[in-house]
């Protein structure tokens, strides 16, 4: 090792890279919880001890140069290296007490892991649980989330996960909405019947029609990418809802349509660091949860 060449400020190499990453002073020193004035202080310093320009302007944008570029590559691995280092030391925490965060869709952050955290506080009141509700997938290795639900196959070699059983999901409606459009007794019957959707429809169309459900995306009469919206709409009577058999059985003022007809199917995984094996309290809270999710009327 050649201790002589580091020379440089960690604080001024973490500039850069965020410069490089959000293409702006300002976006750097909105994730960086910093000023603009004192990252770009930072920037300028480190130009300086390298004796080489890392940026360049072209009009209002901020451009890297190539050695900018290169250099971004090394200190993209160092945080990297550095994260690594912070998840083994946590791996190696035996306490059962303290923060373990959970990501999990909207609909399980809200139907679901009350109950869990309630459980789990009689047994385990030293545990904090914090619950991370985003439909998107939670970087887990960047430790936005210590322990994540999903729906699909982890690929990633350094997680560790445990496939808990595949849950059923299927259409929901209000009773006034089936009194209105109904009865359902075939797809055939939905042809006419209004429907709430997420943002894009024509993937939720797809799959209907795929189980011969005629529809089209004129039937969707409303949407939004909050799944606790959606539901809120299907429970209002505006139009007929997806959502898993779990939460539509557990919510009041939703019936089931077309059970035997119109279904889906999907895989719960239970997902963690493979770091995090031997952290204890994150271990407990990964097996709790395990118990509980395997508990629930998913079928």
């Amino acid at each position: 090792m050649n201790w002589a060449a580091i020379n440089f400020d960690w604080n001024q190499a973490r500039a850069l890279l965020a410069t490089v990453e959000e293409g702006s002073l300002s976006g750097a020193a909105r994730v960086l919880n910093l000023t603009q004035p004192t990252l770009g202080r930072q920037v300028a310093a480190l130009e300086e001890e390298l004796g080489i320009v890392l940026f360049e302007r072209s009009g209002r944008q901020l451009l890297p140069t190539p050695a900018a570029r290169e250099i971004a590559d090394h200190v993209r691995r160092m945080g990297e290296a550095a994260t690594a280092i912070s998840l083994a030391a946590t791996g190696q925490s035996q306490s059962v007490e303290g923060l373990v965060r959970v990501s999990a869709t909207e609909m399980y952050s809200v139907y679901v892991l009350p109950g869990f955290v309630t459980a789990l506080r009689k047994s385990h009141p030293g545990i904090v649980i914090e619950i991370v509700a985003t439909n998107a997938l939670s970087n887990l290795r960047e430790r936005e989330a210590d322990i994540a639900i999903r729906n699909a196959d982890p690929k990633d070699p350094d997680m560790i996960a445990r496939r808990l059983k595949d849950q059923s999901g299927g259409l929901f409606a209000a009773p006034s909405l089936i009194e209105k459009y109904g009865p359902f007794h075939t797809v055939q019957d939905l042809r006419d019947a209004p429907f709430v959707g997420f943002v894009s429809t024509s993937g939720v169309v797809e799959e209907l029609q795929k189980r011969q459900v005629p529809v089209t995306e004129a039937n969707f009469v409303a949407h939004s990418e909050n799944h606790l919206v959606h539901w809120e709409l299907a429970r209002a009577g505006v139009g007929i809802g997806l959502n898993g058999k779990d939460i539509g059985e557990m919510t009041a003022g939703v019936e089931p349509v077309l059970p035997d007809s119109v279904h889906f199917e999907f895989p719960i995984w239970l997902v963690a660091p493979r770091e995090l094996k031997t952290n204890a309290r994150v271990r407990l809270v990964y097996d709790a949860l395990a118990e509980h999710l395997a508990s629930l009327p998913i079928r």
